[in-house]
C-alpha cells in the first residue's frame, strides 16, 4: 500500500513538473511590448543624503497631493492660534521649531517650502515620502517617516498659518 501511494505521488509530481514548455512566461512575445514601455519611461531622480540639503529653498515644488494652489494674504491670527493648538497636539512629539528632533526643525519652513508642499506633506504623507524628491531626501536624512495625521485641509491650513506667524517673528 505504501509503495502504491509513493508511486502515485511520484507520478503526480513528475506530471506537474513536466507540464509547460520550459520557458518563463515573461519571455513570451506578448510581454515584450510591456518591457519596451518600461524601458522608455524617464528615470526617476533619487535623492541621497550626500547631495540633499534640507536648508536649500524649494519654493517651486508644490508636492504631490490634493493641494494645488494656496493663496496667502495677511496672517490670520485667529487661524494661527488654532494652528498652534493643533501643532501642539499632533506635531510636537517629532518636531521642534529651533532644533532638529526626530524630524527636522521647522523654523523658517515657510521660507524653504511652498505652502502647497507643506500642506501636501501633512495631508498626503505616504505618497509624498514615496515620490517627492524633497520628502525622500528628508526621510533619508532623518530615517524616520512622518506619521500620518488625521487632519482636515482646514486644520492643516491653520497649522500653515501658525508656521507663517512663527517665521515672521
Amino acid at each position: 500500500m505504501k509503495f502504491k501511494f509513493l508511486m502515485l505521488f511520484m507520478a503526480a509530481t513528475f506530471t506537474l513538473v513536466s507540464c509547460g514548455d520550459g520557458k518563463k512566461k515573461e519571455d513570451s512575445p506578448e510581454k515584450a511590448p510591456e518591457k519596451e514601455a518600461v524601458k522608455q519611461e524617464e528615470p526617476k531622480k533619487e535623492v541621497s543624503t550626500a547631495t540633499f540639503d534640507e536648508n536649500e529653498p524649494t519654493l517651486d515644488n508644490k508636492g504631490i497631493g490634493p493641494i494645488k494652489n494656496v493663496t496667502l494674504g495677511a496672517i490670520d491670527e485667529a487661524m494661527a492660534a488654532k494652528g498652534k493648538e493643533l501643532f501642539k497636539a499632533n506635531c510636537t512629539a517629532c518636531h521642534k521649531f529651533k532644533k532638529k528632533y526626530i524630524g527636522p526643525a521647522l523654523k523658517d519652513v515657510t521660507k524653504l517650502r511652498s505652502p502647497e508642499w507643506i500642506m501636501n506633506m501633512v495631508l498626503n504623507t505616504e505618497e509624498m515620502l514615496a515620490k517627492d524628491p524633497v520628502a525622500k531626501g528628508l526621510i533619508a536624512k532623518y530615517n524616520a517617516p512622518m506619521a500620518r495625521q488625521s487632519l482636515t485641509e482646514e486644520e492643516v491650513r491653520s497649522i500653515l498659518e501658525y508656521f507663517r506667524l512663527k517665521d515672521s517673528q
